[in-house]
């Protein structure tokens, strides 16, 4: 059997169990073991142990939980309620109000977390429920949390450009560096597409809210400062390099807990039942991950990644040609690896003919970084689209849906990289000068 002909069969396997409601983690698993079994070379049964092993046990997702648990406590204590409260009437003539609050809360926790996981999870537990309950559209509510998560391995620091630059041999600090401008880009479009669709579907948004005056929009204001102090201070103290991540995440926590002890909304009941909440998501999250693990190491025996990449190094393509083509072959490999695999699998391959076009390996880190993003919301092995899943009870081929809007925003994001690349290139040559 060909390499096409296994790479449809797992793929059509996964669609098989997902379509029968098999836990998502579980499907992966499975297929990972049927492709080792059948097609490898490797024992099954011992790459699924190294695999759960290697998704799991890492320091830097030890932050996961903890800034999920840090989400659950401002959801259940009733805190999130009262930045929304506080945020509402400034937002109030702009086009898509509150909804760009999910754009604004994900780039500043992505740049906290440094997991598009941890930020899709978190953002989704206290933003979610706050604007369908005053009544926003759920599918942009849903589609710009999927894809808005993404920021959390765009905005540094981001485990996924530290994976790149190390394939690459590239400066780390350079690539986070270059992660920046393209970060705030894809917000801005994010954005710009949420006030466009507002102002073109009027009877889709909530009535607004009535006008209110300077002094009772500070008043209200004051419901924003505990919560904007503690993700302040999470951020300097990341930025500054005083905590890593992980540290960040157990700040967050401890700070959500004496602000809500301290508003005298801390009770032991939403207490137990935020931490409960926080393990099953967190748990939910782990398994997805080290199932998704399992399965890329399977398509890695198999050698699709590489043969795929080998086939488009063959076309002798133009640069930009070339791009266009690894735009489609990385959107491909996402629908079956999770980022960092399409990154590992790929490099020795693709870097050689990046060199050789004469791109920047810089510009190449972060044109990977979004077509990882894509990769997130790419059925079957969309990443993001099965944590809000499990979320919302809604299924990934909705969640897709909803996010398709914002797939042709990274697209526009990427397509203004490739046309402008000094948008990645100019802070990190400002900051540390051009590389000879």
């Amino acid at each position: 059997m060909g390499l096409i002909e296994i790479a449809a069969l797992l793929l059509g396997l996964l669609l098989v169990l997902l379509c029968f409601g098999i836990w998502i983690g579980l499907s992966l698993a499975m297929v990972g073991w049927f492709g080792l079994a059948f097609f490898g070379t490797s024992p099954p049964d011992k790459n699924l142990f190294t695999a759960f092993w290697n998704a799991t046990a890492s320091w830097e997702l030890a932050a996961l939980p903890m800034f999920i648990w840090m989400g659950e406590i401002l959801f259940r204590t009733k805190l999130s309620d009262e930045m929304f409260e506080g945020l509402s009437p400034w937002l109030r003539r702009i086009p898509g109000r509150l909804l760009h609050v999910n754009i604004l809360a994900c780039g500043l926790f992505g740049s906290v977390s440094g997991s598009s996981a941890a930020t899709t999870a978190t953002v989704a537990k206290v933003a979610l429920p706050e604007l369908l309950r005053r009544g926003y559209n759920e599918n942009v509510a849903i589609g710009s949390l999927a894809t808005a998560g993404g920021l959390g391995i765009l905005i540094p620091p981001s485990i996924t450009m530290v994976v790149y630059a190390v394939a690459a041999d590239a400066s780390i600090i350079r690539i986070f560096l270059a992660g920046f401008l393209p970060g705030f880009l894809l917000m801005g479009i994010f954005s710009l597409y949420i006030g466009i669709w507002a102002i073109r579907n009027p009877d889709k948004m909530p009535p607004i809210e009535p006008s209110m005056s300077f002094r009772e929009k500070m008043y209200a204001s004051r419901r924003l400062i505990p919560v904007s102090l503690l993700i302040l201070f999470i951020t300097w103290v990341l930025i500054a390099g005083i905590a890593t991540a992980t540290e960040c995440a157990a700040y967050g926590v401890l700070g959500s807990l004496a602000i809500a002890w301290w508003s005298k909304m801390l009770t032991w009941d939403n207490f137990w039942t935020g931490l409960m909440s926080s393990t099953r998501v967190s748990c939910m999250i782990m398994f997805i991950l080290a199932g998704a693990k399992y399965l890329s190491l399977t398509m890695a025996f198999t050698g699709i990644p590489i043969a795929l990449a080998e086939w488009v190094s063959s076309l002798n393509l133009s640069p930009y040609s070339l791009i266009m083509v690894l735009s489609v072959v990385y959107i491909l490999l996402g629908t079956a690896l999770d980022g960092i695999s399409m990154i590992v699998l790929t490099a020795a391959v693709v870097l050689p003919m990046i060199k050789k076009a004469g791109f920047d390996l810089v510009w190449f880190g972060i044109f990977i970084v979004l077509m990882v993003e894509i990769a997130e919301i790419t059925p079957p092995v969309g990443f993001n689209l099965f944590v809000l899943q499990n979320m919302t009870g809604k299924d990934s081929n909705t969640i897709a849906r909803a996010s398709i809007p914002f797939f042709f925003c990274l697209i526009a994001c990427v397509i203004a990289l490739t046309i402008f690349p000094s948008i990645v290139t100019w802070l990190p040559d400002f900051v540390m000068g051009k590389e000879q």
